[in-house]
Order: structure tokens, then sequence, then C-alpha cells
């Protein structure tokens, strides 16, 4: 069954803007030679912050990380997704939900994707000296 014989609402896909891109390899893996969670998590924060820093017109920092579950591992090889969409803005915090999908290494059609985790990131705007301020202020 191809992608047209389907219908399109039930395909899954990216909810959000595409923020950042990149590929999985060697030099990424753990012990074990799995990428591990915590690289995944860095990515995902790093992403929330180019969504918030856009909101915030500057500087950001995590303060919370929302209910994150790993639907399935990343191979070595594959291209990893990294979508970020602005769920909540209140005075001096954003809260932002990242989305990663990951193309396999040996996919066969371009649109071959899956999602491998995604969690609420909440951050907040932070003036020169590192203090919390207004989102705009």
């Amino acid at each position: 069954m191809t992608l047209l014989e389907t219908d399109l609402d039930d395909v899954p896909a990216p909810q959000g803007q595409l923020t950042l891109k990149l590929l999985a390899s060697r030099q990424d893996t753990n012990l074990y030679g799995d990428i591990p969670g915590g690289w995944l998590v860095n990515y995902m924060d790093q992403a929330a912050e180019l969504a918030a820093g856009r909101e915030a017109g500057g500087r950001t920092a995590t303060v919370a990380i929302e209910s994150m579950d790993f639907l399935s591992p990343v191979r070595v090889g594959s291209v990893v997704s990294f979508y970020t969409q602005v769920q909540e803005i209140g005075h001096s915090s954003i809260r932002i939900t990242v989305e990663v999908w990951v193309r396999p290494p040996h996919g066969r059609r371009l649109e071959e994707r899956q999602k491998v985790t995604e969690a609420r990131f909440v951050r907040v705007a932070l003036d020169d000296n590192g203090r919390i301020r207004a989102v705009h202020s």
C-alpha cells in the first residue's frame, strides 16, 4: 500500500517547526554502540533554546522538562530532526513541545521516518545579568 492509498490523516507527521537537524554518528554512541537518551535530551534542549530565544528576543534557560517517553532507539547513521512548537507564553516563561523524528540510515523512501520521543520544555527569559525577566520586555 502506498502513501497515496492510505488516509493522509492516519499517517503520523511531526508537529511544529523544523528547528534542528543532524546525523547520529559513531562518535555519539555510548560504550555499547547505541545512541544514548542523554544525547537526544541535549539536542532537544538546544532546539527548545532556539525556539524560546526567538520568542523572548534573547537569552533563556531551562527550568523544567516535562513528561518524556522514548518510543524507539536511534541508530548510527539516522538523520535526526527536532521539531518545536510554542505551547504557552507566560510573563517570564515559555513552554515548548519538542518532538524528535528520525529517518533510518537505510530508509528506502525519503518520507520514511518515525517518532523517537517528545517532551515539553519550560524555559524562562533572562536578562544580561542572568536574572529572570519578562518575555516581552
